[in-house]
């Protein structure tokens, strides 16, 4: 291992404590890991089987903790009928056991681009309780009927047998889609599977349509990944959206709509997922007016999604900066308890009022969570959990979510700093991404980092191009210091 692979994994486990989370499982959960060695599919409650549909699953090139499968289908009357698979991470992570007690503490996996701590140990995520290709596994699924528009007019959800068909990346579907690839070699040795994708994304398409016409936002913030060679960062490189990454967003938009209308209606509470009305509209106007543009006075994601659109398409290259602006102005996410009959707040951001986190079971506690409930309204049984629990839950699962997010964030610093630390002096060209009492600070296009400029920053401003010297990098608190040339 190298010295530098060494200081930034200290540097994400020393992340991990000082934020509150663990970065190891305990010796319980490992013992109770080691009594587990059958998967779900082998549970004797029957249900339906599904395991000979066209199921396939799209994530990133490295993901193995495979939370769920897609299948579309054309209807008689010319409506779409999309069914969404949940890995049923319950069957095996039991309510109260050492496992659940890491997940409940954690609440999230931390992807640090250097290190992963994953909720779950990855005997389950990536293998157990993961939809791992060629595998009958059981799982939530969530069926729905969509109109010519893509609008969602019925659904059911019900536990199923599924297989994985086909494990799919996001960039060679979507550059297959595009037409700038071939067909991924997965999805060509499954009779049908070409068609399959392409049906997918055509109704992903109607339904990213009509979501942005009821007012959904398009942002696009810069997240750069570190690339490792030999234990060495060797470059950060953006992770862009694309047409694959939009389906499956689309797909687990849909499924997390059904799935909270789903319990409400059946009379359980929900962990809700919501962005509030931004309380600094006023400031997301004057953004808008220092652009020539104009929002009106009360805050409108449909206003406020057509003015991004028209940004996107006039500056692409500054539109990263003016996204990660307005995503600040708007306001965290955040985990709320709804309770039956209640009105709920809805994601000002994804422009509708019924959402929870469903989809992702393996890689976050809120969805176990909505899983648990599921199983239980199917049943007919109690909810799993007491409100005032609920409740609680909801407000720390929030915490640790921000405080993953500070991990990421801090490793993510660290590794491109470590990355120019043997640039100091060399010249770059960038944009400058913030202007303010607290300091300037620019954006260099390759590698893309984020860095103060220290020196000669008088009359600069966002959106301006610049040219800087690296002038400091502190790796361990990952500051990277410029000045202006």
């Amino acid at each position: 291992m190298s010295d530098q692979k060494h200081s930034l994994l200290e540097i994400a486990r020393l992340a991990m404590t000082e934020r509150g989370l663990e970065a190891d499982f305990s010796e319980s959960a490992q013992q109770e890991l080691a009594q587990i060695t059958t998967c779900s599919k082998e549970e004797s409650e029957p249900m339906e089987d599904l395991t000979h549909l066209l199921w396939c699953s799209i994530d990133n090139d490295d993901s193995m903790d495979l939370d769920q499968l897609t299948v579309a289908e054309k209807l008689p009357s010319g409506h779409m009928k999309l069914l969404v698979a949940i890995a049923d991470v319950d069957a095996l992570v039991k309510i109260g056991s050492h496992i659940d007690l890491h997940a409940k503490k954690n609440t999230t996996s931390v992807y640090t681009g250097v290190v992963i701590f994953p909720m779950l140990p990855e005997k389950l995520s990536t293998d157990l309780t993961s939809l791992s290709e060629g595998e009958v596994r059981i799982a939530m699924v969530m069926e729905m009927e969509l109109d010519p528009s893509g609008a969602t007019i019925k659904s059911h959800i019900y536990r199923a047998r599924v297989k994985n068909q086909a494990k799919l990346t996001y960039n060679s579907v979507s550059e297959w889609i595009e037409g700038k690839g071939p067909l991924p070699k997965a999805a060509k040795k499954i009779s049908g599977m070409q068609e399959q994708l392409r049906l997918q994304d055509h109704l992903a398409q109607k339904m990213r349509f009509l979501r942005y016409e009821h007012g959904a936002l398009e942002l696009e913030t810069l997240e750069p990944r570190a690339i490792m060679k030999e234990g060495t960062v060797v470059d950060l490189q953006d992770e862009p959206k694309n047409r694959a990454k939009e389906l499956i967003e689309d797909f687990m938009i849909a499924a997390n709509g059904v799935t909270a209308k789903f319990l409400t209606q059946s009379g359980y509470p929900t962990l809700r997922r919501v962005v509030r009305s931004p309380e600094r509209w006023t400031r997301i106007m004057q953004v808008a007016e220092d652009l020539g543009e104009h929002l009106p006075p009360e805050p409108s994601s449909k206003a406020l999604g057509q003015f991004l659109s028209r940004r996107r398409s006039a500056d692409l290259l500054t539109f990263p900066d003016l996204s990660l602006t307005v995503v600040k102005l708007l306001g965290r996410g955040e985990y709320i308890l709804v309770m039956p009959g209640e009105k709920p707040i809805g994601h000002f951001g994804l422009a509708v009022k019924n959402y929870t986190h469903s989809t992702a079971p393996n890689r976050r506690f809120p969805d176990l969570i909505t899983l648990r409930l599921l199983k239980a309204a199917l049943k007919n049984a109690p909810p799993p959990y007491d409100n005032h629990e609920l409740g609680a839950l909801a407000a720390h699962c929030t915490l640790q979510e921000n405080a993953a997010d500070r991990v990421e964030r801090q490793v993510r610093k660290s590794a491109a700093a470590e990355l120019l630390s043997s640039r100091i002096g060399n010249y770059f060209d960038g944009i400058v991404t913030g202007a303010s009492e607290k300091g300037t600070w620019a954006r260099i296009f390759h590698p893309p980092v984020e860095g103060k400029i220290v020196h000669g920053q008088q009359d600069l401003d966002v959106g301006q191009k610049v040219r800087v010297k690296l002038l400091h990098v502190n790796i361990e608190r990952g500051f990277i210091d410029f000045v202006r040339v």
